[in-house]
C-alpha cells in the first residue's frame, strides 16, 4: 500500500493520512465514484488505532472530498464531469438575530478591558490607522494562520466596523455598475448593501453543494460574492469540488470573489474547511467577522486583499478612517493574541459536536 505514517513528524497521524487521500482524490488517481480502502485495512496496514483512520477519513467527508454509504463504505466524490444540479427550493426565512451563549468568558474579557486600560494608557484616545491599528492586525494575521491556513502578512488586512461596512467598501472599489454574482437566495443585506453602492448584482441559483455549476459557466460578472460555509438562508455548505469550482471560474475569468467566511470557525469539523482563498489566493478578497465568533456588540470585521490590489485600494479608499474604537480593536488584539477566543470557540464546536452526535 502506498500510504505511509511518519511517526517522527510533529503532524498527527490521522493528518498525515487526510493529506494523502486527498491529495489522490484532487490528482485523480482516486476518481469520483472510486471506493476508498476500508478503514480496517488502512489500520491494519499502517499500524494505527481504527479511530486514526475514522478521523481521516470524517475529515475528508466534512470537507466535501467523500461520502458514506450506509454498510458500503467510503467513496471519493470529487472530481470529474459537474452533475445536473436542480436549485433548491425557496428556503423559509428566519430570524438572523444572534445572542451570547452563556458560557461566554465574561470574566476574563473584563480582566482584558482593565488591562487594556492600564497598558495601553492613553494610546486608547489616539486616532486609528485607516486599515486598524497594527496590534490587532497583526493579531488577525496570527488567528487565521493558526485557525483558517491563511499565511497573509498584517498590510494585507483592513479593519472595518462590521461585513456590511466592507461590503460598501467592495463596492466602492469596483465602482457603480460593476456586475456581481451573489448566491440566491442568499443573506438580504448584501444585495441591499451592494445595490445601494450601485452595484449590479446578478442571482445564481444554489444547488445542493453550491451554486449551480451551469449558472456560474454562464455568468458574465467581475465579482462572485460567496458565503461557502453554511450560507444564509439556504444552509447549504460548498463541498470542495465546489469549491475548486468556484476558484477555477475566478482564474479563467479574471475575475474576483469575495469569500464571506462567516460562521466557518464554529464548523464542527476535526478540521476547519480549506478556504478558497487557500486556493486562488490572487482572486479572492476574503471577509470575516467577529460578530458571531465573539460577540454581536463587537461590531469588528476584517478583510484580506490579494498582494495586487493592496496599492490600488490604498490609492481609492486610502482616505477612510477606521470607524471601529482604538479601545475596542486593541481589546480584541489582547484576547486573539492570547489564545482565549480559540479557546472559547473550542468549547463552543466541542458542544455543537456533542449535540450532533
Amino acid at each position: 500500500m502506498k500510504y505511509t505514517i511518519d511517526h517522527s513528524l510533529r503532524e498527527s497521524a490521522y493528518m498525515q493520512l487526510y493529506a494523502q487521500l486527498r491529495d489522490d482524490i484532487l490528482s485523480g488517481v482516486i476518481p469520483r465514484g472510486a471506493k476508498l480502502p476500508s478503514k480496517r485495512l488502512l489500520a491494519g496496514e499502517l499500524g494505527v488505532s481504527l479511530v486514526t483512520v475514522e478521523h481521516a477519513f470524517a475529515l475528508l467527508a466534512d470537507e466535501g472530498y467523500v461520502e458514506t454509504r450506509e454498510r458500503s463504505g467510503c467513496y471519493a466524490c470529487f472530481g470529474g464531469a459537474p452533475r445536473r444540479e436542480a436549485p433548491l427550493p425557496a428556503p423559509r426565512q428566519a430570524s438572523g438575530a444572534l445572542t451570547v451563549p452563556e458560557d461566554f468568558p465574561f470574566s476574563v474579557l473584563a480582566k482584558t478591558m482593565r488591562r487594556v486600560l492600564s497598558e495601553y494608557d492613553r494610546r486608547i484616545l489616539e486616532r486609528s490607522p485607516g486599515p486598524g491599528v497594527p496590534e490587532l492586525r497583526e493579531a488577525i494575521a496570527a488567528y487565521i494562520a493558526r485557525s483558517r491556513g491563511l499565511t497573509v502578512p498584517p498590510e494585507r488586512i483592513l479593519v472595518g466596523a462590521g461585513a456590511e461596512y466592507l461590503y460598501a467598501l467592495i463596492a466602492q472599489f469596483f465602482g457603480a455598475g460593476a456586475r456581481f454574482a451573489l448566491e440566491e437566495p442568499c443573506y438580504a443585506r448584501i444585495r441591499q448593501v451592494y445595490t445601494a453602492n450601485g452595484i449590479d448584482c446578478l442571482g445564481l441559483p444554489m444547488g445542493g453543494d453550491g451554486i449551480v455549476s451551469q449558472a456560474l459557466e454562464g455568468s458574465t460578472a467581475a465579482v462572485l460574492h460567496v458565503t461557502p460555509f453554511n450560507s444564509y438562508p439556504s444552509r447549504v455548505t460548498a463541498t470542495a469540488s465546489k469549491r475548486h469550482e468556484y476558484a477555477h471560474w475566478a482564474r479563467a475569468r479574471e475575475a474576483y470573489i469575495v469569500e464571506d467566511d462567516y460562521d466557518a470557525e464554529l464548523a464542527s469539523a476535526t478540521r476547519q474547511i480549506e478556504t478558497i482563498c487557500s486556493l486562488a489566493p490572487e482572486r479572492v478578497i476574503y471577509l470575516n467577522t467577529f460578530s458571531r465568533s465573539f460577540a454581536p456588540s463587537m461590531r469588528t470585521a476584517y478583510l484580506v486583499l490579494p498582494e495586487a490590489l493592496v496599492e490600488p485600494w490604498r490609492e481609492k479608499l486610502g482616505f477612510y478612517s477606521c470607524a471601529v474604537p482604538v479601545f475596542e480593536q486593541y481589546v480584541l488584539a489582547e484576547f486573539l493574541a492570547s489564545g482565549e477566543l480559540e479557546r472559547y470557540i473550542n468549547r463552543r464546536r466541542r458542544k455543537l459536536r456533542q449535540t450532533k452526535g
